[in-house]
């Protein structure tokens, strides 16, 4: 490590404030939170500045020896996948301070120590490079979330708050007898970089696969293990729900990019069929059980496994688009469906409900809400313009290389999306107050306006000026890509003229190819 441990301070930062909390009074401890999450801030936005584009190595590498026997290192990085998630991650944190100013009465010190703990684990989640750090930070989530939902939570927060542990508890278990299997078949190291260059069995990669599959699909969670993500939000206070729907889920999502991919090349091919139709259920199911809610949060949540769907249909596409679009993605998901969130948390805080019947016709008593609600929600269906449509119409390119059928049925998820959005903000906001409620709802404040305006900014600045983010990821998933499918001197030469990216070759047994990413592929 040369300069600035920038990595590091990101981590930490909120670790020493969560500490800082404890010896304050509660007023003082969301002013600490607040100013906290607002220096993250300003540490992780040099990073994108500093960043070099141009290269697919970890960069701000910082590495200490931790345990000498086994030798466990605190080592961090930075490359351009885990850099979108990072500044995702703490932009989004002071927004979840903001939102819970006065919506959080009972323990507010302790509230705020868990929010910041959460957030130093998660940055450390994208930024470890070391196979035990990596799995510290990963468990290090669960508490912090289960305390967020089962202490201030709704009526059946205990109910959610264990069956989330439990779920995810299950498939970090498995996790860790593969990091373990992988350290003995691997040279006896934890370096996540020099694991993902090793040579497996076709038979261990296909048992390694599984155990990684159990973690990360109930994190993400794919269908069928995504029972337990409704009750956690429905039951989880506004910032609970936003940092498991915009950070939480995208763990699953870059545990397969990060570690099945690279390490697991030959299991990941073998399993992609399974990895495409489940997506493809969880798009349309997910979206079909959105339609049927009444309830705003559930409604959200729903739409999350239908989105969190397209994220793995891309990661399994193997190619530019698919797995750019997926990332791409992540980080719109995290941004509209955080949104989302804290528009249901506004209005919860003046109606004290979530359900739809209860908050209807909110244009002319809250135009400015109004406003935002029908942003956030023209986001998540994909409207051009907007940031969701750029990772959606990536990953569908991919996955139209792969297989025109499966880019068929994904693409009713946009079309139910827009049947369950347009329908909810047709009520929410275009409906007749009911008269009763009308003293209760007055317009967004300066704080919420705060709260919510740097989400709209980045919704447009994404949608508009998406190549920034995708000129920096870029060669990072070409390595992925070129690691999955070496390259091949015939496969090199074949080219598509119209997309500028690899072709995808079929040979006359129907199975699918791709040509070397690294050498000549190129974003459409």
């Amino acid at each position: 490590m040369t300069g600035f441990p920038w990595l590091t301070a990101l981590i930490f930062l909120p670790l020493i404030g969560a500490a800082a909390v404890f010896f304050v009074k509660d007023a003082s401890a969301r002013l600490i939170a607040l100013i906290v999450t607002v220096a993250d801030v300003l540490i992780s936005l040099p990073l994108w500045w500093l960043f070099d584009p141009s290269s697919s190595h970890m960069q701000f590498v910082e590495s200490a020896l931790w345990i000498s026997s086994p030798p466990i290192h605190y080592r961090l990085g930075l490359d351009g996948i885990s850099l979108p998630l990072v500044l995702m991650t703490t932009i989004l944190m002071p927004l979840c301070v903001l939102i819970s100013w006065h919506s959080i009465e009972s323990r507010v010190q302790s509230f705020m120590a868990v929010l910041l703990i959460m957030e130093g684990a998660m940055i450390g989640v994208f930024l470890a490079l070391d196979f035990v750090l990596f799995y510290v930070f990963w468990e290090a989530m669960l508490i912090p979330m289960y305390l967020l939902i089962g202490v201030w939570g709704g009526p059946n927060r205990l109910y959610a708050a264990i069956k989330f542990f439990l779920y995810t508890l299950a498939g970090s278990v498995l996790l860790l007898v593969a990091i373990l299997v992988l350290y003995f078949q691997g040279g006896h190291t934890f370096d996540i970089l020099q694991l993902s260059q090793g040579t497996y069995s076709k038979s261990l990669q296909f048992w390694i696969f599984l155990a990684f599959f159990a973690a990360f699909a109930v994190k993400v969670p794919m269908f069928p293990f995504h029972t337990w993500l409704p009750d956690a939000h429905v039951e989880a206070p506004t910032a609970g729900s936003v940092i498991l729907a915009s950070v939480l889920l995208k763990m699953g999502t870059y545990g397969f990019l990060r570690f099945s991919l690279p390490m697991l090349p030959d299991a990941s091919q073998a399993f992609t069929p399974l990895m495409v139709v489940l997506s493809i259920v969880a798009i349309i199911y997910g979206a079909y059980m959105a339609l049927a809610q009444d309830d705003l949060k559930k409604l959200i949540a729903y739409s999350s496994v239908s989105h969190m769907g397209f994220v793995t249909l891309g990661l399994f596409m193997f190619n530019i688009q698919g797995i750019e679009g997926a990332v791409m993605q992540m980080v719109n998901h995290g941004i509209t469906t955080g949104g989302l969130f804290l528009c249901v948390g506004v209005i919860y805080e003046r109606t004290h409900s979530r359900q739809i019947a209860d908050n209807i016709g909110l244009t002319k008593p809250m135009p400015r809400y109004a406003t935002f609600l029908v942003i956030f929600a023209l986001s998540s269906l994909g409207l051009p313009g907007t940031n969701s449509f750029v990772g959606e119409f990536m990953v569908l390119a991919g996955t139209f290389l792969w297989s025109k059928v499966a880019t068929a049925f994904a693409s009713l998820g946009i079309i139910l999306a827009a049947a369950y959005l347009l329908w909810m903000v047709q009520r929410v906001a275009f409906g007749v107050p009911a008269p009763h409620m009308l003293p209760k709802l007055r317009d967004v404040n300066l704080r919420e306006m705060v709260t919510l305006v740097p989400l709209v900014v980045l919704i447009f600045l994404i949608g508009l000026f998406p190549n920034p983010i995708l000129t920096r990821m870029h060669p990072s998933v070409e390595k992925v890509i070129a690691r999955v499918f070496p390259a091949a001197p015939e496969q090199a030469a074949a080219v598509n003229p119209e997309l500028h990216t690899p072709r995808r070759l079929v040979d006359a047994g129907g199975d699918a190819g791709f040509t070397s990413a690294e050498t000549e592929g190129r974003r459409p």
